[in-house]
């Protein structure tokens, strides 16, 4: 492939592709991770999507990818719409969700004429990076009070029904037969992966987080929840620390995550192991038809 223009993507581009979302890899996380994992062949299998690129003298300058479950993610400094827009029609699915740099998936969500569509979430988030030898875990890891450990089937009934409420509390989300099987699913294939932490106190689960984007370097924090009655203990700075310690002794060295604005109990916690800001981010969720 080369010239200039606008292409989709496909098997033995992967280096190339590679290559650009490296020059922006802290907000390319998920775009990265399921490259790494699912390639550029889309048959609408979990992590799979059509990734539309536009080149400039063979090198690709921004690229919009959409995936198995409806959402369309942008690394687009330049023609967002534009890629957005080849990136569904190639793919005849739906756009349940644009995702990725604030600026990027507002200007695509005007260009394609989405911004009167109903959302269940819209949002400017900040993008936060944690060099994980700067990482400060909480005491009470570290003295033993609390354990964080990998999810276990055992564990799926449990935080299926989490996964339900954290989606009725960020989604707004209510639960179906269908939402909950694919929640299910999801839950499932986290804890296979290794990517689906719980944090234990006194041999209770009391939270839950998870690596929603994992490369060799780098993971990217999401899905952190604790029910409502646990809340105010510190429970989510610890799971999500010690799924980072865990990371850091595998080799891993940098983490990000993105959480709203108006969160700031979120931003104090993160902040408190370490994060820092270091951009916008958003997540546009619409509602259904």
């Amino acid at each position: 492939m080369t010239g200039s223009g606008i292409r989709i993507l496909s098997a033995g581009d992967e280096a190339r592709l590679n290559r650009f979302l490296m020059r922006h890899a802290d907000s390319s996380l998920f775009l990265r991770s399921n490259l790494q994992v699912a390639g550029l062949v889309d048959q609408g299998q979990p992590l799979q999507g059509t990734y539309a690129a536009a080149l400039s003298d063979g090198e690709i300058v921004a690229v919009a990818a959409h995936f198995w479950n409806e959402n369309l993610i942008l690394q687009a400094p330049e023609q967002a719409t534009e890629l957005a827009s080849a990136a569904a029609r190639a793919s005849r699915r739906r756009i349940g969700g644009l995702i990725g740099p604030h600026d990027q998936v507002t200007t695509a969500r005007r260009g394609l004429g989405l911004m009167d569509r109903p959302t269940l979430v819209a949002e400017r988030e900040i993008l936060y990076a944690l060099p994980l030898a700067r990482l400060t875990p909480p005491l009470p890891l570290l003295d033993g009070r609390l354990a964080c450990r990998n999810a276990r089937a055992e564990d799926l009934d449990l935080l299926t029904d989490w996964r339900a409420r954290y989606s009725l509390e960020t989604l707004r989300e209510i639960e179906t037969a269908g939402t909950r099987q694919r929640n299910r699913e999801t839950i499932q294939r986290y804890t296979t992966r290794g990517e689906q932490w719980v944090l234990e106190a006194e041999g209770r689960l009391v939270a839950t987080s998870t690596f929603n984007a994992r490369l060799a370097d780098t993971v990217q924090i999401g899905g952190v929840w604790t029910p409502p009655d646990l809340r105010g203990c510190g429970y989510a700075r610890a799971v999500v620390g010690g799924s980072l310690l865990a990371a850091r002794e595998a080799g891993i060295v940098r983490a990000v995550l993105f959480t709203p604005e108006t969160n700031h109990a979120a931003q104090r916690a993160y902040e408190s192991l370490g994060f820092r800001p270091i951009g916008d981010y958003m997540v546009a969720v619409f509602a259904g038809d």
